[in-house]
């Protein structure tokens, strides 16, 4: 979706590409999380590129609309996806910054007042998560107690670090090193990668970067599977925590490099295959366990049934037929269902 768009990234008027880029990143951002903005944000998106609304206007737009369409807490979340964006589309046009961990909280606040209940709070318990690219395994996140003065510490140390003299691949290995220590505290309940990555674009721009590119915007997956490899060690099974792949990332974002920034490479090798027993009555062609693919996209669905083939063929750097392919072994092995319509519905993890 974030394809539809209107491209003004290398054309058109300076304001043009300045909106456009905007609204690309706040909505590529979402893919962190598995949103999809809806129809009415990506047209509401393109009237403020076009420069037929402001961007209070269409901030407006879209918080009247779901007040006048109101969605269950159970649907797919576009709401959160489209408020989302449009405020972080207006963090990113303003040209105001301050380095500093009330900075970083308050982009939180704004981003999900009204959304999440702790917007704009350190989190008061310990959190884990499941993570795709370690096989289901978790980072070590922060402690609840020690949060703040981590934070407080990292953002201190950063403000004193000299870069004078350093060349451009070190600094932007070091800026890469800082933001994977501030992720890896994961100060917030949720949001806490799109938090991270609005303040760390603030942050390039008040250094001089130009980063008007779409590096977040396509690649918002990439950033959140570097910063989870940047941070996992597992020495049983010879998983060491690497900053390699968020360095690409940089790279390609302050250096212009043009390294491959594909998910699949990310991922901890598999050390089991999942063995399937076959159903009664299905094609002869069903496999008797899956394929790497087949399970990265059981994984994937069980992290978000609503994602559709397109989205999943872009993660795993596949073919959208492949994956449909995946679809159809899944769903004849009794692993997935569909619920609901083609159009509307999700896929359930049996």
């Amino acid at each position: 979706m974030n394809d539809n768009l209107e491209p003004y990234i290398t054309q058109g008027e300076p304001e043009k590409v300045e909106r456009s880029y905007i609204w690309h990143t706040a909505v590529g951002l979402q893919q962190v999380d598995g949103l999809e903005p809806s129809e009415f944000l990506i047209k509401t998106a393109n009237q403020n590129i076009n420069g037929n609304i402001t961007l209070g206007e269409a901030q407006r737009l879209i918080e009247g609309y779901y007040q006048a369409h109101p969605v269950q807490a159970d649907e797919n979340r576009s709401e959160e996806a489209d408020k989302i964006s449009a405020r972080i589309a207006a963090i990113l046009a303003e040209k105001t910054f301050s380095f500093s961990p009330a900075e970083y909280i308050a982009i939180h606040r704004r981003l999900f007042e009204g959304i999440y209940k702790f917007a704009g709070k350190i989190r008061d318990w310990n959190i884990s998560k499941s993570e795709w690219v370690l096989n289901g395994a978790t980072v070590y996140y922060a402690s609840a107690e020690s949060i703040r003065d981590t934070l407080d510490y990292d953002f201190s140390q950063e403000k004193i670090f000299g870069y004078k003299g350093l060349s451009m691949r070190q600094t932007a290995e070091h800026i890469a090193r800082f933001v994977s220590g501030i992720w890896q505290i994961h100060a917030f309940g949720e949001g806490n990668t799109r938090t991270t990555a609005v303040f760390v674009i603030k942050y390039l721009r008040a250094f001089g970067f130009d980063v008007t590119n779409d590096i977040f915007a396509v690649n918002a997956w990439y950033f959140r599977n570097a910063l989870v490899r940047a941070n996992y060690n597992d020495f049983k099974q010879g998983v060491h925590a690497t900053q390699e792949y968020l360095n690409c990332f940089f790279g390609n974002l302050l250096l212009g490099e043009k390294n491959e920034l594909r998910n699949r490479t990310l991922r901890v090798a598999v050390t089991n295959d999942i063995p399937v027993k076959a159903p009664q009555n299905v094609p002869i062609n069903v496999p008797a366990k899956l394929s790497a693919n087949q399970q990265e996209i059981l994984e994937l669905l069980k992290e978000n049934g609503n994602v559709t083939a397109a989205r999943l063929a872009e993660k795993l750097g596949v073919a959208e037929k492949t994956v449909k392919r995946g679809f159809g072994v899944l769903k004849a092995l009794g692993l997935i269902r569909r619920v609901g319509s083609n159009k509307t519905g999700r896929w359930e993890v049996l």
